[in-house]
């Protein structure tokens, strides 16, 4: 399966009976210069005291980085894989919606290593993530 190709609905509906639908994340914008996601701040992203919860940025930042890498590879012959996610949750909310903004910024050949900044709606930095994608063969 090629992605690349696909549309914004069609890349949403890939997410259907999964985490990414289960915490109402969407793609916004997919384009060559990255991803921009969004999800929801709300009782299923929160943690127990009321605000987002960092998993939960987690969540969505290897999400924006796994579709991008899946967007790079022939589907038919490589299955993408997360490797390695680390992160920096430097602000919090508690209402409204969160987005992810993911560039790539090393494409080898077995691995890729996507930039991901999540941001609430006043453009405040919430959480800036690393991930790591391995791309293996079939």
């Amino acid at each position: 399966m090629m992605l690349n190709d696909k549309t914004l609905e069609e890349l949403n509906a890939l997410n259907n009976g999964t985490l990414m639908e289960h915490l109402s994340m969407e793609y916004i914008k997919v384009d060559k210069e990255g991803i921009i996601a969004k999800m929801p701040v709300n009782k299923t992203t929160f943690q127990p005291d009321g605000i987002l919860h960092g998993g939960a940025n987690l969540a969505l930042a290897e999400t924006v980085a796994g579709l991008g890498s899946s967007l790079l590879v022939d589907l038919s012959k490589y299955s993408v894989r997360g490797a390695q996610v680390s992160a920096n949750h430097i602000g919090s909310t508690r209402s409204g919606y969160v987005f992810a903004f993911g560039t790539i910024i090393h494409k080898g050949l077995n691995t890729h290593v996507w930039n991901i900044d999540i941001k609430d709606e006043k453009d405040k930095p919430l959480s800036s993530c690393r991930i790591t994608n391995i791309i293996v063969v079939k």
